[in-house]
């Protein structure tokens, strides 16, 4: 079975409803997180990470809205909202590192007006290790330089948005 992340509210390469947008920016938004669901981890996995990242930003090294790391072997969804601040609705001993938006919670697209659609990447990450050893207030790029050593699989899902 392959490794494959969903969501019940878009399809793969399809628009990101406006739940999923940011409030602030002018972009108008909900700013909630998608509900995921994922099947066909591979063997071997101890611990989920979870990643959305535009690398359409026009910033020169793209833009990451959410982070959460630490997700436990056995957990194969997160709910709409998951990533709130402070968490409460992500599964037990899940972690958001710093988005940069500056925060630890989940942050929506918010593209300039007028710069074309933006690919919003949700990417899951198996990991061979129960847990990440990363600070508590680090980065999504900190995150992201440890899932790469400790990562055994990964499934995508994009969504697409424009202003």
């Amino acid at each position: 079975m392959a490794f494959v992340l969903r969501s019940g509210s878009f399809a793969d390469q399809g628009q990101l409803p406006k739940d999923f947008v940011h409030h602030a920016m002018g972009a108008g938004g909900d700013n909630v997180s998608p509900d995921l669901s994922w099947e066909g981890a591979p063997e071997g996995t101890q611990s989920f990470a979870l990643t959305m990242y535009d690398p359409d930003a026009p910033t020169g090294s793209g833009w990451w809205h959410w982070v959460v790391y630490d997700i436990p072997a056995n957990v194969t969804s997160l709910p709409r909202g998951a990533g709130a601040a402070g968490g409460a609705a992500l599964p037990a001993g899940a972690k958001m590192g710093h988005t940069d938006f500056g925060s630890a919670e989940y942050g929506g697209a918010a593209p300039p007006p007028g710069h074309g659609p933006h690919r919003y990447i949700l990417t899951l990450y198996a990991l061979k290790t129960p847990k990440l050893d990363v600070p508590a207030d680090c980065t999504a790029a900190y995150v992201g330089f440890n899932i790469h050593f400790a990562k055994i699989g990964e499934a995508k899902l994009t969504a697409l948005y424009e202003r």
